[in-house]
């Protein structure tokens, strides 16, 4: 999800084609008996991309080629660019295109929403197939459109949990057992008080709960009951204004080390070299495998800081981040399986050839790949999620109740600005640059000012 193609915003695409030809006869991936199509697939990074020319190439009969069109969200430029295009129409439109949960609103409930297709009419049984599969329960919520048809869907899950490292959990609290750490911690409670608890506890022992407010932000963004708009009008959810309070007492008190989430300190932190050790992260299992693990110092245990991390239970249960597959409602008649086929592969295929299969068990590339949490708790059953990066530990045990209380009835597609503005005024707060009630003046005024929403 993080591993952002950043193409040069002149370009702005890159299309490449990758060649089939088919014979197959199974009604379910046959695009056409006598004819191979193109699939039109645009994305942001290219991952999704990567899994439908693996498709491809392990499927040689399948009957479509692909024409893929990677925009990088740096600087906004992807959604205007897949919306010229939707908007646009012809043979050029996409076929199928990813939104990722920064923005997916959109195109499942918002402006955008009318050019995508529900699953039900590219011919998939939504119900038995989100039932068998056991799909996360918040990620159909958000690839719900406002009429409650199932519009897209991901391939992975990012419940999240709280990342900590097992030494500075034997230093402080006596014990890195996940059990007794999230006991400690309060998770699964819904509430933040024995986070607190322990935030002073680690003080005492010359330690930050966390490295940044950053790393609290999402569990309280994605907790909260209501999104920022509700009735056209700005709202403050009371659990998203609490972040205010919670990132000021960071602050004051020295339970984090002030750095700023994607900033060089940041990750100073994920190998022990900041001012303080930090204990944890709160995240989903992407922020392990293409954050914390990159970033770690090593690259086996007793490397850097590898090896030596545990989940756990989050107090509060979020999600961060994601990507989902819509398919474009014009899709050309003779396209329609194929498009139904790579859906099919990627979200909800719960065999060992599926994409979901191969992706949770890092098996998609051979052996030995990344191992990811994925949207079917079905395939995460009979799955390994051991990693070596925690000590062995096998990561679904934690990960998948961590999506079942995840909360996606609570965004708007206004997030990624909005979220922006909030954190830039509440950072100023606690940092002592101007009060509470300015810092919360001013986020309305902003939001005002630069989206046009009614603050009122």
């Amino acid at each position: 999800m993080k591993r952002t193609a950043k193409l040069f915003i002149l370009v702005a695409a890159v299309s490449v084609f990758s060649f089939t030809s088919c014979t197959k006869k199974d009604s379910t991936t046959k695009s056409d008996a006598s004819k191979t199509v193109t699939l039109n697939l645009w994305s942001f990074t290219d991952e999704v991309p990567g899994m439908v020319e693996k498709y491809i190439a392990t499927h040689p009969d399948c009957g479509f080629t692909l024409n893929k069109t990677i925009i990088a969200t740096t600087d906004g430029a992807y959604q205007p660019a897949l919306d010229q295009a939707l908007q646009a129409g012809g043979k050029d439109a996409p076929d199928i295109y990813c939104a990722e949960a920064a923005f997916v609103l959109k195109y499942t409930k918002g402006s955008m929403q009318d050019y995508a297709m529900p699953y039900k009419s590219l011919g998939i049984d939504v119900k038995s197939a989100v039932s068998k599969a056991e799909i996360a329960p918040y990620t159909i919520d958000i690839g719900s459109n406002s009429k409650g048809e199932l519009d897209g869907l991901g391939f992975q899950t990012t419940g999240g949990c709280f990342i900590y490292r097992r030494s500075v959990a034997k230093k402080v609290f006596g014990t890195d057992d996940p059990e007794v750490i999230q006991e400690v911690l309060g998770g699964g409670t819904g509430k933040w008080d024995n986070f607190w608890a322990a935030a002073e506890k680690c003080a005492s022992k010359g330690v930050s709960i966390v490295s940044g407010d950053g790393d609290i932000w999402h569990a309280y963004e994605n907790s909260s009951e209501k999104g920022w708009i509700v009735d056209g009008k700005l709202y403050i959810d009371p659990k998203r204004e609490a972040f205010i309070d919670a990132s000021r007492m960071l602050t004051d008190n020295g339970w984090s080390n002030k750095t700023t989430d994607w900033q060089d300190a940041w990750f100073a932190d994920m190998k022990g070299t900041g001012p303080k050790p930090i204990f944890g992260y709160f995240g989903p299992a992407w922020l392990i495998n293409y954050t914390l693990a990159p970033n770690c110092g090593g690259s086996a245990v007793g490397e850097g800081t590898y090896g030596d991390w545990a989940v756990c239970n989050s107090p509060i249960g979020f999600f961060w981040g994601g990507t989902w597959l819509l398919a474009n409602k014009n899709v050309p008649k003779e396209k329609i399986n194929a498009v139904k086929t790579i859906i099919e592969w990627i979200t909800l295929d719960t065999t060992e050839d599926g994409l979901l299969y191969k992706w949770a068990n890092g098996t998609l590339n051979g052996e030995g790949g990344t191992k990811d949490t994925v949207a079917s708790g079905a395939v995460m059953a009979k799955s390994d999620g051991r990693l070596a990066f925690l000590g062995g530990q096998n990561m679904f045990d934690y990960f998948v109740p961590a999506n079942k209380y995840a909360n996606g009835k609570n965004l708007t597609e206004l997030d990624e600005s909005i979220n922006l503005l909030w954190r830039d005024q509440v950072r100023a707060y606690a940092n002592g640059q101007k009060s509470r009630e300015a810092a919360i003046a001013d986020f309305k005024q902003t939001v005002s000012d630069t989206l046009g929403v009614d603050v009122k």
